[in-house]
């Protein structure tokens, strides 16, 4: 059994054999560490600190759990995101509700939970906010997205700090920015706390933050002045890298925890801030190296210059390779012990050219019926996971200590066509 692989002490073969494949697998003792490696290095001893997790990498009723277990924070970009957290309980004094469009549905429903912090993003939602605040009578607490326009080093799908970024207010738009904040303190029922930035994602090198952290120490400086008042509030973001293939080089955990406190300490000395809270939005680099995907191979081709190995899932369970040229790493669950003789381009079954999981997979020679595994597929596959070509979203299991427990169920056919229907619509 030594050939076979093991995620937490479960035998993959016997994962599949069980819950059928695809599968998306969970370490929950990797997520835990993870979680415990934010908490205890992002501190310092001059403001409070805050880990918010970003929900949009991944999110599930036993996420969410495990999130309030460790007292974590929750970021949501959506209605259907803050909808999940109410069902799952999750205190709305800890949640962040982004997003650059939110409707005016989803803004009723923040403050109908009574999340405590919109994150806006433009002048319009401020008007939105205010006056849906005043209808409601409802408090709520605000930061400011800002774009420092630090260009970080990543690919343009997810590089979110460019100068024609569609986050975020530019750091040049003082007056606009600086209109903001007044009108919201003018305001009854909404109260301005400070900002947040967000420069991309799957991002190595620190220096784009401690950059990034110096221009919005800088603008609050230059806010306190301007307005005469005290900044209380900084939220950093996220985007911290994870490993996908040999090729990435992430900074570890508490090192880059480590540069930022230290980043934020030494600008807060020197313009001399009184901020209250600094926080940041981990999420990728929270769960994408704790989850795997589990697939079965199928069919085996040979072309005049490649050799495929078909495999029972694809672009709509992991849509990254396709979307943006993601690469990542596969073994044969059941071969691990045997030598890699062949090269194979990973593809998956959905109707499309691109649908290529890995290119140049250097593996032992595949056969129908091995276990594939992709390692690092824990962010956004199954959040982004779709119904293209009416494949069923997979099932996610989470194992820890030799144990397993499936957390989301597989779709089946009939839960794809339960809101089909033919009603007639009275205009």
């Amino acid at each position: 059994m030594k050939n076979m692989m093991e995620i937490a002490g479960v035998k993959v073969v016997a994962l599949i054999a069980k819950c059928g494949s695809p599968l998306y697998v969970y370490d929950e003792a990797q997520i835990e560490a993870q979680i415990e490696a934010y908490q205890n290095h992002f501190v310092s001893p001059m403001f409070e600190t805050e880990v918010i997790y970003a929900s949009k990498a991944f999110t599930c009723q036993a996420l969410l759990d495990k999130l309030i277990q460790y007292d974590l924070s929750l970021d949501v970009v959506s209605g259907g995101e803050l909808y999940v957290a109410s069902k799952g309980k999750f205190n709305p004094q800890r949640i962040y509700f982004h997003g650059n469009n939110k409707t005016k549905e989803e803004l009723r429903q923040a403050l109908t939970y009574q999340v405590k912090t919109i994150v806006v993003d433009n002048v319009y939602e401020v008007d939105e906010l205010i006056n849906m605040s005043n209808e409601l009578k409802t408090k709520v607490h605000v930061l400011i997205r800002l774009n420092p326009k630090v260009e970080a080093h990543t690919h343009e799908y997810i590089m979110t700090a460019n100068a024609d970024s569609k986050f975020g207010i530019s750091v040049d738009l003082k007056d606009d920015i600086y209109g903001m904040i007044t009108q919201i303190n003018n305001s009854e029922y909404v109260c301005f706390d400070g900002f947040h930035s967000h420069i991309g994602s799957q991002i190595f090198e620190r220096q784009g933050f401690v950059e990034a952290i110096h221009k919005m120490c800088q603008f609050i400086n230059h806010t306190n002045i301007a307005l005469d008042m005290k900044v209380k509030v900084l939220n950093i973001g996220g985007g911290f890298g994870v490993t996908y293939t040999s090729e990435d080089k992430p900074t570890p955990t508490p090192l880059m925890c480590k540069t930022l406190i230290e980043a934020i300490q030494n600008n807060v000395e020197k313009y001399d801030l009184q901020l209250e809270k600094v926080c940041m939005e981990p999420g990728r680099s929270i769960v994408a190296e704790a989850g795997y995907t589990l697939y079965e191979v199928g069919f085996i081709k040979q072309t005049k210059n490649k050799q495929f190995a078909f495999i029972n899932g694809g672009m709509a369970d992991n849509i990254r390779p396709a979307l943006y040229g993601a690469k990542y790493h596969c073994e044969i669950a059941n071969k691990m012990n045997e030598t890699k003789t062949q090269v194979y381009d990973i593809a998956g079954k959905c109707c499309e050219s691109g649908d290529i999981i890995i290119h140049e997979a250097h593996l032992p020679k595949v056969e129908s019926s091995d276990i594939l595994a992709v390692y690092s597929t824990g962010a956004y596959g199954s959040s982004m996971a779709s119904n293209y070509n009416r494949i069923n979203r997979l099932g996610v299991v989470f194992v820890k200590d030799g144990n397993a427990r499936m957390v989301v169920k597989p779709e089946t056919y009939e839960q794809q066509i339960q809101n089909d229907c033919d009603e007639e619509i009275t205009l």
